[in-house]
């Protein structure tokens, strides 16, 4: 994105607005010290996390530079989920989304990173956050069989499944996701495999299908066409498992209704758009660098 480019998204992100300059000093401040520093930095997140990042690191540095990279999708995270629900991660990258759900608000966790130098960077934070307890990771991929994928492993947080025999890439097992959770049920899952989304589907229809379910947080950006998947299909199967697609709107915490897939970010798919609401606005405000945010409504 080039300097420039970052720094406006930095001063544009919604977590941002208000407290412009102190986006702009976390920014210019990580430019350089991860520069000078000879390994990795642990920055401090959110409600006591910590996140590991070093160069490069693009799945966790915008945390760092906007509080909430996903910024809708992680404030309701924080807001739908309880300490006794389980979270389930799949494509986790190095574990933003993991140290969210189970080191932010206390819930399980099951994270799913298939890329072996991407899941040793998730084990580490897991390791920092002292989530072991609760997380299983899992390196593995997932599809609508067991077997083995190539995976790119130079794209950072868009790793993907790569089709036929290329150099930068690596062998993969894969699982379905119904053998892999059981009979577990986790209340949200977000699933974010650039562009695979339909064969993972494919292979958790029961768990999709179970009432347990709440919510998915998915990323439809038109990349399974590389795959000759058609994205129609997987609304068709959303529907049909009893999900809407919709777009949360963390500063009224109510759950906008979506007539297309959100183009500018993750699509929120829910059961119950009500009722979810309701939990959220339930949920306490959140701290996030030393400060106090996403406050209940009228709080």
């Amino acid at each position: 994105m080039g300097f420039f480019g970052s720094l406006n998204f930095v001063v544009k992100h919604p977590f941002n607005q208000g407290h412009s300059f102190s986006a702009v000093k976390r920014y210019i401040n990580w430019q350089i010290a991860c520069r000078l520093a000879p390994g990795a930095l642990v920055c401090p997140w959110v409600n006591g996390t910590k996140l590991v990042a070093g160069p490069g690191d693009h799945g966790v540095t915008g945390n760092i530079y906007c509080g909430l990279h996903d910024f809708e999708d992680m404030a309701f995270v924080l807001h739908a989920l309880r300490p006794d629900d389980l979270f389930l991660d799949i494509g986790a990258n190095a574990g933003s989304y993991t140290v969210l759900a189970c080191g932010a608000v206390g819930a399980r966790g099951i994270c799913i990173e298939p890329v072996p130098a991407t899941f040793s960077k998730l084990l580490l934070n897991i390791r920092v956050n002292d989530l072991g307890g609760r997380v299983r990771a899992l390196n593995v991929g997932v599809s609508d069989k067991a077997g083995v994928l190539l995976f790119s492993t130079a794209e950072d947080a868009m790793n993907h499944v790569v089709e036929g025999t290329k150099e930068g890439t690596v062998s993969v097992e894969t699982r379905t996701l119904d053998a892999i959770l059981g009979e577990e049920t986790p209340a949200i899952i977000k699933l974010d495999i650039e562009g695979f989304e339909l064969p993972a589907l494919r292979g958790g229809s029961a768990l999709f299908s179970r009432t347990g379910l709440q919510a998915v947080i998915m990323e439809l950006n038109g990349s399974g066409e590389r795959y000759g998947f058609d994205e129609k299909d997987i609304l068709r199967m959303m529907s049909e498992f009893g999900f809407e697609p919709g777009l949360y709107v963390p500063e009224t915490r109510r759950i906008a209704a979506l007539a297309t897939p959100n183009r500018k970010g993750n699509t929120l798919f829910v059961r119950d758009r009500d009722r979810l609401a309701g939990l959220c606005r339930q949920a306490p405000a959140v701290e996030i660098f030393g400060g106090t945010y996403l406050r209940p409504p009228n709080a």
